[in-house]
């Protein structure tokens, strides 16, 4: 048996992030991960770009991790437009009046990803058992403990799980979770094209599918396609002529011809919400609390600042020598996570069923509800207000 004050479950980017956070106080963090050190310390390019805001990149500055991440990776988005189908009207977003800084500033998983275990490495009192699984988990009074696929066993104050949108640990400790599996994939990879992006993100919601091009370096962007399952499955194995051919025809050339600049990748989409999350010696952060659709790129922000709230809690704690998992520590950080989490949450998925709804009475809607938002100005500038926090 192996003694800890803290075991995360789930070292992604917000399990990677909340052990950092801990790096200025003396508890001995152990965190679990399925993949070997190796893809830890140096994992591959999976396709996601991540839209941070601004509230997010200075957690990172304070982790320590946003100066270990290229310039060259970091690309700053100055607005985006929304579109409807043929029509060639578009709702835009861009940064509030007056403001010398982007609408936010677009990063890869796998370098923040990477940033983030370097520091965790390098605490002296942060464990990495990487290449294992919790197969067990029990809470007491007085501590938690999980059983390892290994067969080693691990006893701390608090127990965190980090674990995704379909947590195991959450399953393990008996915590319900809304979950919905929508049905559709999203194919991400990056594409060079000739015409110019000007940093705008664009989204499109056209017949049965949904298409985003983010902004990254000059003449390159990210492209994000949302169909059923089955044809994200039929992309991901296309040869590249034909890919590049179909994705051109369901662009309608908006960027004009197009190359592939990485590799091509698949995600299933599932949302997630958890019942409760946290409960006598346990939390729940990041996916493993609320799994959002990423139409609105604001999950990994609402995970990043989660973690943020409970490590303060939990060092404040510390220093004053009093128990980091008491209840009243737990469910301050709930409550502030659904106040934070819940509005953009339920109105995402609201928005979701609007624009994938192909009756003709929810086309006509989302038209009318796109200009209805860029003639009002409190609803631009208090999303881009939101975004660029």
């Amino acid at each position: 048996m192996t003694n800890f004050d803290i075991v995360v479950v789930g070292a992604g980017p917000i399990g990677l992030a909340f052990a950092a956070s801990l790096a200025a106080s003396d508890l001995k963090v152990a965190l679990i991960e399925r993949r070997s050190m190796a893809d830890l310390a140096q994992p591959a390019f999976d396709g996601r770009e991540i839209a941070l805001t601004h509230a997010s990149v200075k957690i990172l500055q304070e982790l320590g991790a946003w100066d270990a991440i290229p310039c060259s990776e970091k690309s700053p988005l100055r607005g985006a437009r929304v579109l409807n189908g043929s029509s060639p009207f578009a709702l835009s977003f861009d940064a509030p009046h007056g403001s010398a800084k982007p609408l936010g500033i677009l990063v890869p998983n796998h370098w923040i990803r990477r940033a983030l275990f370097s520091i965790v490495r390098e605490r002296e009192h942060a464990r990495v058992f990487s290449g294992c699984k919790v197969v067990a988990a029990q809470v007491n009074p007085g501590n938690a403990k999980v059983t390892l696929s290994d067969g080693r066993q691990l006893t701390a104050g608090l127990l965190v799980a980090a674990d995704s949108r379909l947590s195991v640990l959450r399953d393990l400790l008996g915590i319900a979770a809304d979950i919905n599996r929508l049905g559709c994939s999203m194919l991400i990879c990056r594409v060079r094209h000739e015409l110019p992006h000007h940093r705008i993100a664009t989204e499109w919601f056209d017949h049965k599918q949904t298409i985003a091009m983010l902004p990254l370096a000059e003449g390159v962007s990210s492209l994000l396609v949302t169909l059923p399952a089955n044809e994200v499955s039929r992309l991901v194995v296309m040869n590249d002529a034909d890919f590049l051919a179909e994705m051109s025809q369901r662009c309608h050339g908006r960027l004009g011809t197009m190359s592939l600049a990485s590799s091509r990748h698949a995600y299933s989409l599932v949302t997630t919400w958890a019942d409760r999350f946290w409960m006598p010696r346990a939390a729940l952060i990041g996916d493993a609390a609320v799994g959002m659709h990423p139409v609105t790129a604001h999950g990994f922000n609402i995970g990043l600042g989660g973690q943020h709230r409970l490590a303060e809690g939990i060092l404040t704690a510390w220093g004053k020598g009093t128990d980091i998992a008491d209840p009243s520590l737990l469910r301050h950080y709930e409550t502030r996570l659904r106040l934070s989490a819940a509005p953009l949450y339920h109105a995402t998925n609201v928005l979701v069923k609007l624009y994938t709804d192909e009756r003709p009475l929810a086309r006509a809607a989302r038209h009318v509800g796109l200009r209805l938002g860029q003639h009002l100005p409190f609803v631009r500038r208090g999303i881009s207000a939101a975004l660029g926090r």
